[in-house]
Formats: structure tokens, C-alpha cells, sequence
């Protein structure tokens, strides 16, 4: 399967070492997952997206973007293919407006259903389908089920209500395609559905089967005296429900952050104030 990360900061932070120099960054997580590669980061708002269908660890594009990269909010992938060719257009990210997702998982016996899902999905989204996975099929249905409780170009978007639209769509993905597994290690034939969602400013994140990590907080912060948006809740469980930084990660990275496992079921998330909530 594949492996994601995710980044979500109130500042301009660089990723540099989660994705290339951490013991588990994404770069040595290539090695396993050699398919491809993609990070999406946002400058004013706006998704730029840099993708290949070749192994990051040998790729020294994924080194130079890794190197440049300094945003509020970052999605980044690197793919083992289960479904569809090793091609640009299956690579993770994939995009819509402001929207980006990434997916760690599979859908059993896709062709069976592949056609009831595609009729869920609304005209106007299902024409930007490019590729032949799973994953960006999955990634349109969404925002089909999003686009009917939400402005797709809103910028402030109540988290809750991300949340619960989010619950919905999954209610009616699994009737039809069976539910996902809820052991990670079930043989990648499987189905799993977790994934990150973003619009550069609100970041949601589930469990669906192949396990994710998130971290708020650090054992202590090496730029506690220089960054001018330090506060307790950098070094500690938040008080206040507001956080400074989240990050998702497929597998804990070394260094100072605290990593915690999401629940079997769980949606995590922050919104635009980068309030954290907790959805099962």
C-alpha cells in the first residue's frame, strides 16, 4: 500500500526533513512503495502540485522540491500500485479547485462497482477523472457528496459539517462496496479507506483500515525561543482545543514530535483557526 503525510501550521513551515531526512521520512518509505510520488503545497490559497511516476528516493526532483517547499499546509504521497498502471495521472495527489487527497487503501473487486459509484458522482466533477484508480474515483465521490452541503470555493468551512458529510459519504460508500478492513495487515487486496483531505486551510484525515498517525505538540521545540507563534500548546496537549501545527504520517517520523494513532473509524481535523477536533 501506499503511505501518506500531511501538514497543516498557522506559519510557513519547511518539510524538508519529514519528507527526506527522518528516519521514516517519505523518501525512505519509497523504497517499498516505488510507484510514484507527489506533494501538493499551497502558496495564497492556491494548490501547486509537483508529481512522478518514478521511485522518489531515486528521483532528485523529489529532493529539490523537498528542499524548497515552505507552506502553511502540505499533502504529500508516495504510491505502491494496486489498482491502475504506474503512470503521472494515477500519482497522488489528486486535485480539484482548491481541493487535494491522498489515499492509502484499495477497493475489492473495484470493476464490480466501479459503476455505481461513477453514477454518484456529479457531471461536472466526473469529466476531470483522468486516470483509472480507485483512489481519485473515491477522491471525486466525495466532493459529489461535499458539493451537496458545501461551496466547493468557500473558504472558511465549518469543520462539523466537513465531519459529518464526510461520515455520510462513507455510509454509502461501504453499502456498496462492503465494509473496510479493520485489520492493517489483511493483504492488499482488501479494502481500506484512509485518506487526507484538504483545502489548503480546513485538513481532515481518516482511519480506514491502514493505520495513520497524527501529531500537535512536541516533546520540546528546538525554535521555542525564535518562532513568534510559540505557545504551550507547541510542547503539550492543547487547553484550549486550538493547536499550531498538525501532522499526519503513515508511520511516526523521528525527531520531537508526539505521535498518536487515529482510532479504527476515526476523523481527525482542524478548521481554518486550526481548532482540532475529533470525530468516531
Amino acid at each position: 500500500m501506499c503511505r501518506l503525510f500531511g501538514f497543516r501550521s498557522v506559519i510557513n513551515s519547511q518539510v524538508h526533513s519529514s519528507l527526506t531526512q527522518t528516519d521514516n521520512a517519505l523518501i525512505h518509505q519509497s523504497l517499498q512503495h516505488p510507484d510514484g510520488w507527489g506533494v501538493s503545497y499551497y502558496v495564497q490559497g492556491s494548490p501547486h502540485i509537483i508529481k512522478s511516476d518514478t521511485t522518489a528516493i531515486n528521483d532528485n526532483l523529489f529532493k529539490k522540491v523537498s528542499g524548497v517547499v515552505s507552506s502553511q499546509t502540505v499533502l504529500a504521497h508516495v504510491r505502491k500500485a494496486t489498482l491502475g498502471e504506474v503512470n503521472i495521472l494515477n500519482t497522488h495527489p489528486f486535485q480539484y479547485g482548491k481541493w487535494t487527497f491522498a489515499h492509502n487503501g484499495n477497493i475489492k473487486k473495484f470493476n464490480k462497482h466501479k459503476a455505481e459509484i461513477l453514477r454518484l458522482i456529479s457531471p461536472e466533477l466526473k469529466r476531470f477523472i483522468l486516470g483509472n484508480t480507485d483512489s481519485e474515483i473515491v477522491f471525486y465521490y466525495f466532493l459529489s457528496v461535499i458539493q451537496a452541503k458545501i461551496n466547493l470555493d468557500e473558504k472558511d468551512i465549518k469543520i462539523d459539517l466537513l465531519a459529518d458529510t464526510l461520515k455520510q459519504a462513507l455510509k454509502e460508500l461501504i453499502n456498496i462496496i462492503g465494509d473496510y478492513s479493520k485489520i492493517d495487515d489483511a493483504g492488499n487486496s482488501e479494502t481500506y479507506l484512509t485518506f487526507i483531505l484538504t483545502n489548503g486551510e480546513t485538513m481532515i484525515a481518516h482511519h480506514g483500515g491502514k493505520v495513520l498517525y497524527y501529531s500537535t505538540y512536541k516533546t520540546k521545540c528546538s525554535e521555542r525561543d525564535t518562532c513568534p507563534s510559540f505557545t504551550d500548546e507547541c510542547e503539550n496537549v492543547t487547553k484550549t482545543g486550538f493547536i499550531n501545527h498538525l501532522i499526519f504520517a503513515s508511520e511516526p517520523l523521528s525527531g520531537e514530535n508526539i505521535w498518536i494513532p487515529l482510532k479504527i473509524g476515526e476523523l481527525i481535523g482542524v478548521d481554518s483557526k486550526m481548532k482540532l477536533t475529533q470525530f468516531l
